[in-house]
């Protein structure tokens, strides 16, 4: 009995030992590091690295590869995420190890914690609009912020190398990748426009390149020619050629760097750089006016300040956009309603919608047009046409015929044109003033003002001095309202809830 007693306790305190055992733990020298970014595949799925060799010279080293493909719950909630800077902090997809050249950029970011914030209330219209573009072109998410590297988001700005807008494109660069300009529209400073072109410039450098981002950023700041030479220099020197290794302009040498370490605050606001919050949605929208047209009577028609039109819209250089077109406006949603709505689309937008019994030949006759120029206008390539569809025709159904070109969008407002006499008045430069300020007070062409003085549109104005300005003795008429009946519709349709 003493012996079974024993033997009982000996195995009671085995099962008490074996509670008390801790599990092993893993050994932190193999926990792999969290992934910050992880680079962009190439249509061809191989991966990039670049500059992997030990550097003795401490040169910044950058590793770019693919990550494994893992499904995850967590990065589809995210997926998900109602703030558009979380989407795209989440997205960034270069990996990126830190070293001296990045420390120093992002050492930079952070004293100017706000800076993010600032840029981003002249970026919100666009911004979500940019994203799903990048995104539709399966190219990487840091693409993003390069306007913001560029010219911290500004549309209107120009370097000492002619470059414009929010890419910074040059003119002939702008101009081979679809971009048109004159003395109505620049569209380097059309945010949209300019992205579809920046984008395209992008994927060809990537191309041109073998896949290399980091060649293709640094083409894309100082030339593709600059960048080949440099690659062409190293490899006649037995260098290696990836992008810390090449002998580049300053202004280049600092550019990667500053978009990567951008990406990295981005995705660690933690450091120091503030992050702006921004719905996730469009807050703007495309509408193609589909003819000439005035930003004021827009204005009149939207409830759009006409200052707000031009700072959603400046690739138009001119109250009226070109006879030539393009004819699309940026509008922010909410008056978008307006635009949309029954009302509008019958009176103003020159749209027809297909009633029983009519045909192409039909609806052609009446509106005067060609069946061919019908349905190219409708992208149709038969003559099937759908009782309620929608067709452009071109006019406003209800446009008498007497409106002027620069006001047949809308049918009730009409201006006369009438030689108005000039007075010429003196302007004391003051600290700051501007041509571009100046013209804009006084409400006239800021090229003939620098043309009455004598200037350039860009001439620094030394405070004290004085400008001859030309300005009209009287203002024109009044527009006259025609149409009592169109006008009530349209206050009708302004007051109602959307």
């Amino acid at each position: 009995m003493r012996s079974y007693l024993l033997a009982l306790l000996i195995t009671l305190f085995m099962l008490l030992g074996c509670e008390t055992t801790k599990t092993p733990t893993a050994d932190i020298n193999n926990v792999p590091a969290p992934v910050i970014f992880n680079h962009f595949e190439p249509a061809n799925k191989t991966a990039i690295e670049t500059n992997t060799q030990t550097d003795k010279h401490n040169k910044p080293t950058i590793k770019l590869q693919p990550e494994p493909q893992a499904a995850s719950s967590d990065a589809t909630i995210v997926k998900q995420s109602a703030d558009l800077w979380q989407y795209i902090a989440t997205n960034l997809e270069f990996k990126i190890y830190l070293n001296k050249a990045l420390n120093k950029r992002i050492q930079w970011y952070i004293k100017q914690p706000t800076y993010l914030k600032t840029v981003n209330k002249r970026a919100a219209p666009y911004l979500y609009h940019i994203v799903r573009k990048i995104e539709q072109q399966d190219l990487p998410m840091e693409i993003a912020l390069l306007p913001f590297v560029e010219s911290d988001f500004r549309p209107r700005v120009s370097s000492s190398q002619q470059a414009v807008g929010v890419w910074q494109l040059v003119g002939a660069t702008a101009y081979h990748f679809g971009i048109n300009s004159d003395q109505w529209y620049d569209g380097r400073r059309d945010v949209l426009a300019a992205t579809d072109a920046a984008l395209a410039y992008l994927k060809y450098l990537h191309k041109r390149f073998d896949g290399n981002w980091l060649h293709a950023l640094a083409a894309y700041n100082s030339g593709e020619g600059r960048v080949k030479r440099a690659i062409a220099d190293n490899k006649n020197n037995g260098k290696s050629t990836d992008y810390w290794s090449l002998k580049l302009p300053k202004e280049t040498s600092e550019y990667v760097p500053k978009l990567l370490a951008l990406s990295y605050l981005v995705q660690n606001p933690q450091l120091g750089l503030q992050r702006p919050k921004l719905a996730n949605k469009a807050l703007t929208t495309e509408f193609n006016v589909g003819q000439q047209f005035d930003f004021s009577v827009i204005a009149s028609l939207s409830g759009i300040g006409r200052k707000q039109l031009h700072t959603l819209n400046p690739g138009y250089l001119k109250n009226q956009s070109s006879p030539n077109g393009p004819h699309t406006l940026l509008l922010p949603l909410e008056q978008q309603s307006l635009l949309r709505s029954q009302f509008f689309k019958s009176n103003f937008s020159g749209e027809y919608i297909v009633q029983k019994d009519d045909t192409l030949y039909s609806i052609s006759r009446r509106f005067d047009l060609s069946v061919k120029k019908l349905k190219m206008m409708n992208n149709k390539t038969s003559n099937l046409i759908g009782i309620g569809e929608a067709l452009i025709v071109g006019q406003p159904r209800t446009m008498p015929d007497s409106l002027t070109i620069d006001y047949k969008i809308s049918p009730y407002l009409e201006q006369t044109e009438v030689a108005i006499p000039t007075v010429a008045i003196e302007y004391q430069v003051k600290p700051g003033d501007t041509i571009w300020g100046i013209s804009q007070l006084y409400d006239v062409p800021h090229k003939d003002l620098a043309q009455w003085n004598q200037l350039s549109a860009s001439s620094i104005l030394k405070p004290g001095s004085k400008l001859v300005l030309h300005l009209p003795q009287a203002t024109k008429p009044i527009s006259q309202l025609h149409n009592q009946g169109m006008l009530s519709g349209l206050e009708k349709t302004l007051k109602q809830p959307h």
